[in-house]
């Protein structure tokens, strides 16, 4: 399990929908995530600590927690089903903890909010690359072209059928 930070937030409003791209540590491992544009002016919001006008669901989420003394200890995305990324938060309320599904996008949300980290299973790091989806850094310390990767992904990339390849769990 990768150890994962934010690399950048991209918007291509012709396609409503955005990318955020998690990078380790080395930034040698990029993986980007077609999200939508909601949830990508939320984790921009949260980067730039920009409140929003009127509060957000999760603002108010985030203050529940805070009354009832939770903390979000780690964000994880661990699989890929159906060419889709899946994620769990875990939360701390007390000496209990409790996991609860999630789209990674409003873990990595939560996660910036509640300034836990966010981590990316080796596996699916593995599937990623295997299908296409991962950006690896080149041999002479070049990325590939992730604007030309973000100018010709769409929608379908990420549905059923898109990969060949079987699910990972």
């Amino acid at each position: 399990m990768l150890r994962m930070k934010i690399d950048m937030v991209a918007f291509d409003q012709s396609k409503g929908a955005a990318v955020v791209s998690l990078v380790d540590d080395s930034g040698e491992r990029k993986l980007p995530l077609l999200i939508g544009i909601t949830e990508a002016m939320a984790i921009f919001r949260e980067l730039n600590r920009t409140p929003s006008a009127r509060p957000m669901a999760y603002d108010l989420f985030k203050n529940f927690m805070d009354g009832v003394q939770a903390d979000v200890e780690k964000v994880v995305v661990d699989t890929i089903k159906e060419d889709t990324y899946l994620a769990w938060i875990h939360f701390r309320v007390g000496d209990s903890k409790l996991v609860s599904d999630s789209r990674p996008s409003d873990g990595i949300v939560m996660a910036l909010k509640c300034q836990a980290p966010i981590y990316v299973e080796d596996k699916v790091l593995d599937r990623a690359e295997k299908i296409g989806f991962l950006v690896q850094e080149g041999e002479e310390g070049e990325t590939p072209d992730l604007q030309q990767w973000l100018d010709d992904v769409k929608p379908s990339d990420f549905e059923e059928g898109g990969a060949e390849e079987e699910d990972i769990e």
